[in-house]
């Protein structure tokens, strides 16, 4: 039987899966909504995978990232657990080796990330404004009733896109309805919001960073072709979209996985049938002092896995 390894990016917006071969060749992905339940999503990837392999490949070790990377990676015993910037610095790597700069839009956040010689030298994420992020796209496509998988092709349409004030969320909205009250056409006020969230990255994530080609611009919004179309207006430089755009982060920690297999001989790996077992996060503040520190605990079935939370290290062991 073939042997597999798997990657998992839990996100607040989308929870993504990897099948590598033992040659490092794709054999799938999967992107679906995590919806505010990750243990949940992770559950059905899993089953999911499961499904596909039906016996053909056995995934032997895993690796995980996201913001649900720790609780991901307890689930599943993942060999790696890593965060975004490493995972989709290594998966653009492998995939575009001479890459310097990396554009990442997802749904609620938005990085900047700096290569050179292959080797991360600086980065910046989005923290005051959620203007330049998929969910704010996603909020004016159902706002206006488009179908968000259609705002790509509507922007390109565009002959001429109007200014929207893009500096935050609360201004660009304001300022579509007002555009729409004067009369433009939708695909004019798309294009320009577009145009609009690209300014916004540039100015706040990518604020005082040396941007070089080539440029590489991935995570879920990469797949609307109008804001990679105003990347390239703004910049003057073409930027390019990888074909597993939307999954990176999981792709590399799936490379990660790989190599660390092959070094170690050794695994963690749970397997798929983890799938079937339950888990239970459940809370509580612990008033030891004045951090007041909340506790999160993870039970799969009937067992306490695993415990985070405490800024002293309290509650580090589990027989607490």
């Amino acid at each position: 039987m073939q042997q597999g390894f798997l990657g998992i990016d839990v996100g607040s917006v989308s929870t993504n899966f990897v099948i590598l071969a033992e040659d490092a060749r794709v054999i799938e992905t999967l992107y679906i909504r995590t919806k505010g339940q990750p243990i949940k999503t992770i559950k059905a990837g899993l089953q999911h995978v499961r499904n596909i392999l039906k016996g053909k490949m056995e995934i032997i070790a895993a690796g995980a990232t996201g913001s649900a990377r720790n609780l991901s990676g307890i689930m599943v015993g993942a060999d790696i657990i890593k965060n975004e910037i490493t995972a989709h610095a290594v998966a653009v790597s492998r995939i575009i080796p001479d890459a310097q700069t990396i554009f990442e839009i997802g749904g609620q956040d938005s990085k900047i990330i700096i290569l050179r010689n292959g080797i991360v030298t600086d980065f910046a994420m989005n923290t005051v404004c959620a203007a330049g992020t998929g969910s704010f796209l996603d909020q004016q496509a159902s706002r206006l009733s488009i179908p968000i998988e259609d705002f790509g092709k509507m922007a390109l349409a565009a002959r001429n896109p109007v200014r929207i004030a893009g500096r935050c969320g609360v201004f660009a909205e304001s300022d579509m309805i007002h555009k729409q009250q004067l009369g433009y056409n939708l695909e004019e006020i798309i294009a320009g919001l577009c145009e609009a969230l690209v300014r916004n990255y540039l100015n706040n994530v990518g604020k005082g960073k040396e941007i070089l080609a080539p440029i590489v611009f991935q995570g879920g919004v990469a797949a609307n072709g109008g804001i990679a179309k105003a990347f390239e207006e703004i910049l003057g430089q073409k930027v390019t979209v990888p074909k597993y755009y939307d999954v990176m982060g999981a792709l590399g920690v799936a490379y990660l996985a790989l190599r660390n297999y092959r070094e170690t001989g050794i695994t963690k790996f749970k397997g798929l049938v983890t799938a079937d077992y339950e888990f239970i996060a459940k809370s509580f503040e612990c008033k030891g002092c004045a951090n007041n520190c909340e506790i999160i605990n993870i039970h799969q079935n009937d067992s306490l896995l695993a415990r985070w939370g405490s800024r002293c290290g309290k509650w580090e062991h589990l027989d607490h």
